[in-house]
């Protein structure tokens, strides 16, 4: 038998807060608001708000067992879900996200959980997504008209237990692919020291113009004066992410050839964006060549390196790291939420610069690294697509 998502369950919409509302953790009256940033593959808690508590209802009240929803965010990841657990504190949800609440007496939670969160589902619930500029919002109305297979409660129960095994085995292995991502950083401060303090002593005193070449990029709507172009591959910010690169999107864009020649990457080119959330600035990565041929946007600026005292890779750590974000946090523009840096700024960053011989030895320790980390990822690949399988079964009849 199949109902109607909306006869077993309800969205709540989260709670509208302003900058102004915003108090400190330990303020009288106050609550934790999660938001869409704490909604990964597990909740991450670890980055809370507090809001006054006295506006709160009831039903905007976290229960454990409540699906946390993100209801407005980029087109790729509205619609996107995690489990709440018990929190052991008391905590309500943000303006941008909804609770799926089910109703008990007909749903197994577990069971809608694992629905909802199916790559099928996930997928469709994207679909309603209704686009204004880069946000997508999520049609709940159109979800919850959406069937779902609704056998007795003792058989959801059994379809859940099996779904929880099977998912917990991901878990495990995402857990080892978290802990030998942060082997990296581990490896950094060890043979580096605290970049902020330098206890090393490396050498200071140069600017990161002394040692690099920085470019900004093309100019989406610029003006090109009737000359020849040709479309390229163009990388956005959305591609920029901190020591990786996300192609899953690429945008292309029409250029001239003298246009082409000037934005071009090549490979170590450091490439670190303009702006978004505070936390985040100072995010790049480095280019490898992933495509035969791509130019930047005016929002992700290209260093490439001039001296050879410096290795880009060491280069993208100490730009990443706690002595580039204070650097740019005391820098950087900001209005309410967002912060960006400009070239003069990410021109001035102060360089340490240990002995390449010991930036060579860290390239090689993170390349090891690496290595072991794209074989866990093969594998979680496969585990992901064999619990798919499993998920579609299980909502099929065939489990």
């Amino acid at each position: 038998m199949s109902v109607r998502l909306g006869d077993v369950a309800e969205f709540i919409r989260g709670v509208t807060y302003k900058p102004a509302d915003i108090l400190a953790e330990n303020a009288v009256n106050s609550i934790a608001c999660l938001r869409t940033k704490n909604i990964q593959e597990t909740l991450e808690d670890d980055d809370l708000v507090f809001i006054p508590q006295e506006s709160i209802k009831d039903s905007k009240l976290l229960c454990e067992g409540d699906i946390l929803v993100s209801s407005a965010n980029s087109w790729n990841l509205v619609g996107k879900c995690c489990w709440i657990p018990n929190l052991g504190y008391q905590a309500t949800f943000g303006g941008f996200t909804s609770v799926l609440r089910g109703d008990k007496s007909r749903i197994e939670k577990r069971y809608l959980y694992h629905w909802f969160s199916s790559p099928r589902i996930q997928q469709l619930a994207r679909s309603f997504g209704n686009q204004t500029t880069n946000i997508s919002n999520l049609n709940q109305n159109r979800c919850l008209e959406l069937e779902i297979p609704l056998p007795p409660l003792d058989e959801q129960k059994r379809i859940a237990a099996i779904l929880d095994k099977a998912d917990q085995l991901r878990q495990k292995r995402r857990q080892a692919i978290a802990l030998l991502d942060s082997l990296t950083q581990s490896v950094f401060l060890e043979m580096f020291g605290d970049p902020v303090s330098n206890p090393k002593g490396w050498k200071e005193g140069e600017l990161l113009s002394d040692v690099a070449e920085i470019r900004s990029g093309i100019t989406k709507g610029r003006a090109t004066r009737g000359e020849d172009l040709r479309t390229v591959p163009y990388l956005a910010v959305a591609n920029v992410q901190d020591k990786s690169l996300n192609l899953d999107t690429v945008k292309e864009i029409d250029a001239t050839e003298d246009e082409i020649k000037r934005y071009k990457l090549e490979k170590d080119d450091l490439l670190v964006t303009e702006g978004g959330d505070p936390d985040k600035l100072g995010r790049g990565t480095l280019w490898n060549n992933e495509l035969p041929e791509a130019i930047h946007q005016n929002h992700i600026f290209k260093i490439r390196f001039k001296d050879k005292r410096i290795l880009p890779l060491f280069a993208n750590w100490l730009i990443g790291s706690k002595r580039g974000k204070s650097y740019f946090l005391r820098s950087a523009k900001q209005t309410t939420g967002i912060a960006s840096i400009n070239k003069t700024q990410l021109s001035d960053f102060p360089m340490l610069i240990p002995p390449i011989s010991i930036q060579l030895e860290f390239a090689e320790k993170a390349a090891n690294v690496n290595s072991m980390l794209d074989k866990l990822n093969s594998l979680r690949i496969e585990q992901d697509n064999l619990f798919a399988s499993l998920q579609h079964r299980a909502f099929s009849g065939q489990l």
